[in-house]
């Protein structure tokens, strides 16, 4: 349970860091998020995930 808190810490001081750094970027990124097709965004998130769960199995063996 301490590595969800501490991933979801991460999660949200990468987000925080993105939105402080460049919040016109992070504004289009949400206008082209909402433009794209939901199986795309589907197959995107599908991916990240699997990409997710294989780094985390490739550094905890």
């Amino acid at each position: 349970m301490a590595d969800f808190i501490v991933a979801f810490g991460l999660l949200l001081a990468m987000e925080g860091l993105l939105y402080a750094a460049a919040p016109d970027l992070a504004r289009r990124a949400v206008v082209s998020i909402l433009q794209t097709p939901d199986p795309v965004l589907r197959v995107g998130g599908l991916v990240a995930a699997i990409a997710g769960v294989v780094l985390i199995w490739m550094v905890r063996g």
